[in-house]
């Protein structure tokens, strides 16, 4: 059976990007691109809007308000690539062009759920913030993991990550810092139907 993880990187203040930023708030370290790099292979999930963008990217796009990419983030998306891309989209037109993606216009949800219970190995959203929500209030997400850098985005912030999601308890299941400023949390998240009453067990 595969593994679900929800993956984000934010700023503090929960933004997934920022107009005018560049790529990991431009604070990416050598520990936190150690750690990258040593992520297993996964299977990637995502829908319309980040595959164009990603794609995008790919085809040598650069971000607004950058003249070139750096090359950190040249190696990211070059590591996107390469993987195994599933996209949800009923508004994309396939063959899709980004090298190994599949495109799949089935219900994402029970599309997903087969998947884990066919499948091994894991499976990670990237981006995607509606696709991640529909996941986590499905059920079937096993690992929520946060990669927070040191910057709030409160006038510049875009894609609010938190926004529509159902109330979580979360179980923390690892925790650590790179470089001195960057903050990794992850959990085991649960969907709560309500909040709890009274004092924690």
């Amino acid at each position: 059976m595969s593994e679900l993880l929800v993956d984000f990187i934010t700023s503090l203040d929960g933004y997934a990007s920022g107009e005018g930023w560049p790529g990991f708030w431009g604070l990416e370290g050598p520990e936190y691109l150690a750690w990258l790099n040593e992520q297993p292979e996964v299977t990637y999930l995502m829908g319309a809007h980040t595959y164009r963008l990603m794609s995008g990217f790919a085809a040598g796009e650069v971000p607004d308000g950058q003249d070139e990419f750096r090359p950190e983030e040249e190696a990211s998306v070059d590591e996107l690539t390469q993987a195994a891309k599933v996209v949800f989209s009923s508004s994309l037109e396939g063959p899709l062009t980004w090298a190994n993606s599949t495109l799949v216009r089935d219900d994402a949800v029970e599309t997903v759920r087969a998947m884990k219970a066919d499948g091994t190995g894991l499976l990670s959203t990237i981006g995607s913030l509606s696709l991640a929500r529909s996941l986590l209030r499905a059920g079937l997400v096993d690992r929520f993991r946060v990669v927070m850098f040191p910057v709030i985005t409160g006038a510049t912030g875009a894609e609010r990550v938190y926004d529509g999601y159902p109330d979580l308890a979360l179980d923390m299941t690892e925790h650590r810092s790179f470089d001195g400023r960057i903050q990794l949390v992850e959990y085991a998240p649960r969907v709560l139907e309500h909040p709890p009453l009274g004092a924690p067990a």
